[in-house]
């Protein structure tokens, strides 16, 4: 029995079981396309429907968004979703598309919409069926994101949206977006709302997605204009001018520091995979040739990799004491670490990788030369905007600093 089986309660055991029962005879085959490192790099539509299939299948299962209500379209259970993520992972399955929607919307509409908003939105959400991207960013307003300036005007019930975002992830394929707006020009946090807006039905009515080429070559990211998008006063979140409170939900939980768990999956096997453990970069060491040896027997390789390996378990052991109050000096101690810490080892082992393979590390995907098929190059690329996304590396110090540690404000 492993440690996780042992600190089941009854329910969780046989919550456990199922997952498993299930997952050994359901996850599904490798796909015939290449998909992309994460889901923020999902490009075509072969790429999505593959993908989307999956996490349909997960969901009507029992094992996406099984802490959600029964109302909401969820499974009504209690700390079970902690348990489909590992069970999931641990079967190899595909990742989900949908994870702004699952990791941002779903817990932001959950906790401030209305009931008829929720259980319209969610079970599409939970499923797959519908997309979500999320439009904070703004061409003057990033780690600031206290200064949008998209503004809605009301109209009777409507608000009228004009404005400009960007870095806006999956948005070439979201059916819907969750949206930080000004609605009051006078003063800065307090005149925010938010909305949740139907872009994919008003593409060309109001909404124009632009694809952003990424240094990768892929097309993940987007720009999305309004021009006067017209939407309903019952997509707003919450009151008007409490966007800032609404946006910190999303920013809590995308950063892994909130109430909810959010679905995840992933670690499956194939070409277009990839995996960026200090384990794989030890099989990497392994099969590089470095002065008539392998860089696995260099000293200064072994000791970059062993210093990973102990970051990550490390990482590891913060998230199981994080499930235990009595160990938690502060709440929000060990969770506002996550996003900072995965994306930085991240970041780090790509890095080492790209030492490790040298002059190779300039063959990219296509190369039959490439080691790994080029994934190395890529995932060191994509790194620097998992460093970005969410609040960059230094705002998430600032955020630890000010906010767990009670230091004084930077200004």
């Amino acid at each position: 029995m492993s440690a996780d089986q042992q600190k089941d309660t009854p329910e969780q055991a046989e919550y456990r079981a199922h997952a498993q029962a299930w997952l050994a005879e359901n996850t599904p085959e490798p796909p015939t396309v290449r998909l992309p490192q994460s889901p923020l790099e999902i490009m075509t539509t072969d790429q999505l429907s593959y993908l989307q299939a999956w996490q349909k299948s997960a969901y009507d299962a029992g094992l996406v968004g099984c802490d959600y209500p029964v109302e909401v379209g969820g499974g009504g259970r209690q700390n079970c979703q902690r348990i489909a993520n590992e069970e999931m992972r641990r079967a190899r399955t595909p990742f989900m598309p949908n994870v702004i929607g699952l990791g941002m919307a779903a817990p932001t509409v959950f906790y401030h919409a209305q009931e008829e908003l929720k259980q319209r939105l969610l079970p599409k959400l939970f499923s797959g069926e519908d997309i979500w991207c999320q439009g904070f960013s703004e061409p003057g307003a990033g780690s600031d994101l206290a200064s949008v300036q998209t503004f809605a005007e009301r109209k009777g019930d409507k608000w009228v949206i004009n404005g400009h975002k960007v870095w806006t992830s999956l948005a070439h394929f979201a059916e819907w977006m969750i949206l930080l707006l000004r609605t009051d020009k006078s003063v800065k946090h307090d005149g925010l709302s938010y909305f949740v807006v139907p872009i994919k039905s008003a593409l060309g009515k109001g909404v124009t997605v632009r694809p952003l080429i990424k240094i990768t070559g892929e097309t993940g990211f987007n720009e999305v204009i309004f021009e006067d998008l017209e939407v309903d006063d019952s997509y707003r979140l919450d009151e008007l001018g409490k966007g800032w409170q609404v946006a910190m939900t999303t920013l809590a939980h995308e950063r892994g520091a909130g109430e909810l768990v959010t679905p995840s999956s992933g670690g499956m096997k194939s070409e277009s995979t990839h995996n960026t453990s200090a384990m794989a970069l030890i099989d990497l060491a392994r099969r590089t040739a470095r002065n008539g040896a392998t860089a696995a027997e260099d000293p200064l390789v072994r000791d970059q990799i062993m210093q990973q390996l102990i970051r990550e378990q490390g990482l590891a052991e913060n998230n199981r004491r994080g499930r235990v109050t009595e160990l938690l000096d502060h709440p929000m101690r060990l969770a506002l670490q996550n996003k900072l810490l995965m994306s930085e080892i991240m970041q780090d082992s790509a890095g080492i990788a790209m030492d490790i393979e040298g002059a190779a590390a300039s063959l990219y995907l296509g190369d039959g030369s490439a080691p790994d098929g080029g994934q190395w190059p890529m995932a060191y690329m994509n790194s620097f905007g998992f460093t970005i996304a969410a609040g960059t590396s230094e705002v998430q110090r600032n955020i630890l600093g000010e906010r767990v540690l009670g230091m004084a404000k930077s200004k």
